[in-house]
């Protein structure tokens, strides 16, 4: 069957309606003669990043001593332009969202220094990631080797983005960070807000739907499974109705704490002591002291047919 053409002239008119909802709903367009930061630039960065952590398992084989130093210094050079470029348009964007002034300000060297500053930290950053890694490893029996944690654990990549975009947070990088922690989180089902503060020796076990608020606080040797939620408890809001941004809303996990699959801990005020283990499904919104394990009531089980299962069948 062959195309109407007089259905065809239809489309002017269409796209006529389409571009007057830009006056109409201006809150979800962006049409600034400044270019925004491009998602594809950020995520290449991401995975030229993770090819200078973890040499030898991503992209590039036949890596050595003789000639890593070569293509370390190559992604190092495209980063380095790659992220100056990104985090100048970043900050020129905020600055113009704040209704600040653009003219007087070098957006492109506050890019530089910002990007140098955050590749500087990567030597540091690769020795924090070799304690995750080694995490992993000693909490799951189910690991062989270390190559299986860089290979497989999704928690392990969401981990790594995070600390990426963590120290563009710190750095007062806007906008970029929560582009790679959400990439992250398309791929991983783990949503870690790169505003949270996470210890090292950290470990999340297969991952899926783990959430961890911006004003989160981690300890070190941490362990997560997943389903985990650290979340906020409510939100408060000012005269007019308006939230109130900027303070602490999510829980502080002290250091050696395990939390099982599908608990939830909510609340700014709520603290996890040290060495405490948090059970399956449970509902916190209080402290818990340290060494401390909390767990729901054994449930009453029941087979088809109505026949209960005596006590001693089934373990929580």
């Amino acid at each position: 069957m062959a195309t109407d053409v007089r259905i065809k002239e239809q489309l002017p008119e269409l796209t006529k309606k389409i571009v007057e909802t830009y006056l109409e709903v201006p809150t979800i367009q962006y049409l600034g003669h400044c270019p925004l930061p491009k998602f594809e630039a950020i995520i290449a960065a991401c995975e030229d990043l993770k090819e200078i952590l973890y040499p030898g398992y991503r992209r590039r084989e036949n890596l050595h001593l003789g000639n890593v130093t070569y293509h370390v210094g190559d992604l190092i050079d495209s980063l380095h332009d790659k992220l100056t470029t990104q985090i100048g348009r970043a900050l020129r964007h905020d600055a113009v969202a704040r209704q600040q002034c653009v003219e007087e300000s070098d957006y492109e060297a506050l890019g530089q220094a910002k990007a140098v500053e955050f590749l500087e930290n990567l030597p540091e950053l690769r020795r924090v990631l070799s304690r995750d890694v080694q995490a992993a490893f000693d909490g799951d029996p189910a690991v062989r080797t270390l190559d299986e944690v860089i290979f497989c654990y999704p928690g392990l990549e969401a981990v790594t983005i995070y600390r990426l975009a963590h120290l563009l947070h710190t750095l007062r990088v806007p906008l970029i960070p929560r582009m790679m922690t959400e990439w992250a989180h398309s791929k991983t089902g783990i949503d870690i807000h790169p505003g949270a503060t996470i210890g090292d020796h950290f470990f999340i076990d297969h991952g899926t739907g783990v959430v961890i608020g911006e004003t989160c606080e981690i300890g070190s040797h941490v362990k997560l499974y997943q389903g985990v939620t650290l979340g906020a408890l409510s939100f408060q809001t000012d005269g007019d109705g308006n939230l109130v941004r900027g303070t602490k809303r999510h829980p502080t996990i002290e250091d050696r704490v395990v939390i099982y699959a599908n608990a939830t801990v909510l609340g700014g005020a709520t603290r996890i002591g040290h060495d405490s283990v948090i059970g399956s499904n449970v509902w916190l919104t209080r402290s818990v002291d340290s060494h401390t394990t909390v767990v729901l009531e054994r449930p009453k089980l029941r087979m088809r047919g109505e026949v209960n299962l005596p006590e001693n069948d089934y373990q929580i």
